[in-house]
């Protein structure tokens, strides 16, 4: 049954390996190339620079493109990038601006392949399966993590750089071929298709009127910015604060790894004990302690059980974001929510390091890290207002319960704007709690493609109140019909129960007139202007 996502998984594994060897061969390539500390510095931009760039717009594409093709392309990309890189090393024709430049190409395909990658477990696991299959994504993440670098460290050592940016690129072979014989059930697209621009704005429109999705998000920055304390700040507490060799930054990597591995099977046995909620908070809290104790403790072996912990914790946050996000949202959308999320996630990883880092030169390295184990316990406060909330029983299947007017001629999708008008007769006595339902529909509205929503009484008759939402053409809302899901159909039906008419409420559908985009009808002064 699940044959597919086990080759998939084993291929991302191998690719995963292969991307921490090229991370740790590089960086060695450009400080052996130049002594310019800048230019060694550069290569972390140069890999997290192009998912800033490109996050949104993969996300897009992945819900617009087959997204089998897109891999193929992604994978093909960057193993072609890597190969070339290796052929120029081995032969000596690198220089250090070109291990930058080489290194950002493979960012640019690493930033369009991640948001398509996520979705491709949903595909290949039932609902009921994917926290399981998303935790074990966590831990082929951190079994490269722990073992990457050492390959590629002992392979630079005893041979080059080269050969590691070769293997890098063979790794991406692997997973070319298990998309390549991957049979995708082909997608039903419902509705006229988006275009590019317009994807892009229903993505960052959807995560704004989804508070489920909002709520992740701002639990996400505020994690990933306490947590780059730990990330940006490790190496100078073993080499300045320990006076240790680098040996010992590699196993404290590596005691990171083994935790998040462990923490898998841990999740395993918690999982019907913990909600995400709980496991978000837990996390959180071993943060801040992992952060104190960066700041406070010297002994190395009391540490290395402090990362292992950090680990487990690593693993279980990121794992409840990722599931939430991607349980959360139909299928038309997800690979843009999903961009949006990792997005997040990198803008606070990059703003901590510079905060925290800027706060340990100004004042000390101790100093920083305990702020940053406040901001910790701060943050675990973020569970009050945005809590985690379940997403495994979402029906989130297209409800296609809206049947398209009659009309007498033929509509371009692009006519618009449309105005929908859907009248009510509601009791004056059942105002207050119609005005609450509806106040959720229109955030539903809102979400699926309106770009105004509201609700209006008739001054003439009061127990006529009229919802409208204005969307701006014709196949924008024909695509809310399809966007609409079966989750939805409760927050409906809790407006449509205050209807007290003889027959269901009203709906009403115009289109502005004339029909042809970018005319207007000039008025009667205007007329009579143009014929003196």
């Amino acid at each position: 049954m699940y044959a597919v996502f086990r080759a998939v998984w084993i291929a991302g594994l191998v690719s995963n390996v292969g991307t921490w060897m090229q991370n740790v061969a590089g960086v060695w390539l450009v400080t052996t190339l130049t002594t310019s500390v800048l230019l060694v510095a550069l290569m972390q931009a140069a890999t997290s620079l192009p998912a800033f760039l490109l996050s949104m717009p993969a996300g897009a594409m992945a819900d617009l493109i087959d997204r089998r093709k897109l891999l193929l392309f992604t994978q093909a990309f960057m193993a072609v990038v890597a190969t070339v890189l290796g052929v120029f090393t081995l032969t000596g024709g690198i220089s250090a601006l070109g291990v930058l430049g080489f290194t950002f190409l493979l960012g640019m395909g690493a930033a369009l392949n991640a948001p398509i990658w996520q979705t491709v477990t949903v595909e290949l696991v039932p609902r009921t399966a994917l926290p399981f299959a998303i935790t074990l994504n966590g831990v082929s993440n951190n079994i490269a993590r722990a073992i990457g670098p050492a390959i590629g460290g002992a392979i630079i050592a005893y041979y080059s750089s080269g050969w590691v940016f070769l293997l890098n690129g063979i790794s991406f072979l692997g997973t070319w071929m298990v998309v390549y014989f991957w049979k995708r059930e082909a997608t039903v697209t419902s509705g006229p298709t988006e275009n590019f621009m317009g994807a892009l704005r229903a993505g960052l429109r959807y995560v704004q009127y989804s508070p489920a999705i909002y709520g992740v998000l701002v639990r996400t920055f505020a994690f990933s910015f306490g947590t780059a304390a730990m990330w940006g700040l490790l190496s100078v507490v073993i080499a300045r604060k320990l006076n240790l060799s680098s040996g010992h930054y590699g196993v404290m990597l590596s005691w990171l790894g083994a935790g998040a591995v462990t923490g898998a099977f841990l999740m395993g046995r918690a999982g019907n004990r913990l909600n995400f909620n709980h496991r978000v908070l837990l996390g959180v809290l071993v943060f801040a302690g992992t952060n104190v104790a960066l700041a406070l403790v010297t002994y190395i072996y009391l540490l290395y059980a402090v990362m292992f912990c950090s680990g487990i914790a690593w693993l279980m946050v990121m794992t409840s974001f990722s599931t939430t996000v991607q349980l959360s949202v139909p299928k038309w959308v997800q690979a843009r929510v999903i961009s949006v999320y990792m997005l997040v996630f990198q803008a606070g990883m990059s703003v901590g390091s510079l905060v925290w880092g800027q706060l340990a030169d100004h004042s000390t390295l101790e100093i920083a890290l305990l702020a940053a184990g406040g901001w910790m316990l701060l943050s675990a406060l973020l569970a009050v207002p945005f809590p985690m909330r379940p997403a495994e029983n979402l029906d989130l299947n297209p409800a296609e319960h809206w049947p398209d007017p009659d009309a007498d001629n033929h509509i371009d999708p692009d006519d618009g704007p449309v105005v929908v008008m859907i009248e009510y007769q509601v009791e004056p006595a059942d105002w207050p709690a119609f005005r609450a339902a509806a106040e959720q529909l229109k955030r539903l509205r809102l979400r699926d493609g309106a770009l105004r929503a509201g609700v209006f009484s008739d001054v003439a008759r009061p127990t006529q109140i009229t919802e409208f939402f204005y969307v701006a053409t014709w196949g924008e809302h024909q695509r809310q019909h399809h966007r609409f899901t079966r989750e939805d159909l409760a927050v409906e039906a809790q407006v449509r129960q205050f209807h007290r008419g003889p027959e269901a409420p009203r709906v009403t559908h115009f289109l502005a007139f004339p029909n042809t985009s970018n005319v207007e009808l000039a008025t009667p002064m205007q007329t009579l202007e143009s014929q003196r």
